[in-house]
């Protein structure tokens, strides 16, 4: 990568790969967690999430290239630690934990999308801005929906 529009490219095939690796990694959470309310929250973010993809799918075609994902290391290791979770938790602890592990993988989407939409601003991909702001604004939602969760229920348990 030489250029920001390489960067950019790259780390759009980065977070595409990503989201696609959550829908398969989500209802999993769906099955595992406990209680009520976060087995909710997973299965919203799951449709949610698809509906990310097809954003995706637009800005890939808004710059003019092919949607395709690229492996992603970080969301890899994010998705390995909720199984170590849920292989090893169990009851509050479990809930906690995978709680946790939703919100880690919010805060690597919403710093992805964020560096995306400036670098989309910056190479004059207005249609790719306003969509990845779009994504950023319903991935700032739901880690605000996961932190209320916590708060309000699942840490008082």
């Amino acid at each position: 990568m030489k250029t920001l529009a390489d960067v950019f490219e790259h780390t759009l095939q980065d977070i595409y790969y990503a989201e696609n690796a959550i829908t398969k990694a989500l209802p999993k959470v769906a099955k595992a967690a406990t209680y009520a309310k976060l087995k909710k929250a997973a299965e919203d973010h799951l449709e949610e999430t698809k509906g990310q993809i097809a954003t995706l799918k637009k800005v890939f075609t808004s710059i003019g290239k092919k949607a395709e994902g690229e492996k992603c290391d970080a969301i890899e290791g994010l998705l390995k630690e909720a199984d170590g979770i849920m292989k090893e938790a169990s009851g509050t602890a479990l809930d906690a934990g995978l709680l946790a592990a939703c919100q880690a993988v919010e805060h690597y989407e919403i710093a992805r999308y964020g560096s995306l939409r400036e670098w989309a601003k910056v190479l004059g991909h207005d249609e790719a801005h306003k969509l990845l702001s779009e994504i950023l604004d319903q991935e700032k939602a739901t880690n605000n929906k996961l932190t209320n969760l916590a708060v309000t229920s699942v840490n008082k348990s």
